[in-house]
């Protein structure tokens, strides 16, 4: 049986920015995947959060949309890693792409590229009734563009927020110091 929060060694990285342990398992948590679900992941990166998506919906499929190249070969070299069949990799900056998809059980976004409101405004209707949107932000500025799209949609969203902040332990010497990661955001956002 395939468990949820994969180490993050484990996956194939290189440069390109990626979803930490803690934060995936969070977010996916929200995302509440089923088996048989049709998950989008906007910005994916490394593909962290889609292989695990896809582990958590084997019958289901997983779309995961980047635009640099560099993401695209690690999406599709971890999903081999970790052999999962169902992730479908697409290219595109994001809205682009997205209107041929299904509909969508669960909506992850990791990155948006500067064009949020474009993407939620897209995905709104996409997302099927009871359907989950996750949102990973870092910045307060991307929070509060989503927080100002869901006050305007309140007719079709609920969403909660929250503030993440993960401190590991590092050994230094004969000592443990504290080692921060950055706070993130975690925007789930339910439809009505």
């Amino acid at each position: 049986m395939d468990f949820l929060g994969i180490a993050d060694e484990e996956f194939i990285r290189q440069d390109v920015p990626m979803t930490k342990q803690e934060i995936r398992i969070l977010s996916l948590v929200k995302a509440q995947i089923a088996p048989d679900a049709v998950v989008y992941d906007i910005g994916a990166g490394t593909g962290s959060i889609s292989i695990e998506a896809a582990r958590l919906a084997p019958q289901g499929q997983v779309y995961a949309i980047e635009r640099s190249s560099e993401g695209i070969g690690l999406i599709r070299a971890n999903a081999a890693n970790f052999a999962v069949k169902n992730v479908t990799v697409i290219q595109a900056e994001a809205p682009e792409g997205l209107a041929d998809l299904p509909k969508a059980d669960a909506i992850l976004i990791g990155g948006s590229g500067g064009n949020l409101q474009e993407i939620l405004t897209e995905v709104t209707p996409k997302l099927k009734a009871s359907g989950r949107l996750v949102l990973n932000c870092i910045t307060v500025q991307t929070l509060m563009q989503c927080i100002e799209f869901m006050r305007e949609h309140s007719d079709t969203y609920i969403y909660e927020a929250i503030q993440v902040q993960v401190t590991r332990l590092q050994q230094v010497g004969t000592y443990d110091m504290a080692k921060a990661n950055n706070p993130i955001y975690i925007v789930t956002c339910w439809k009505k």
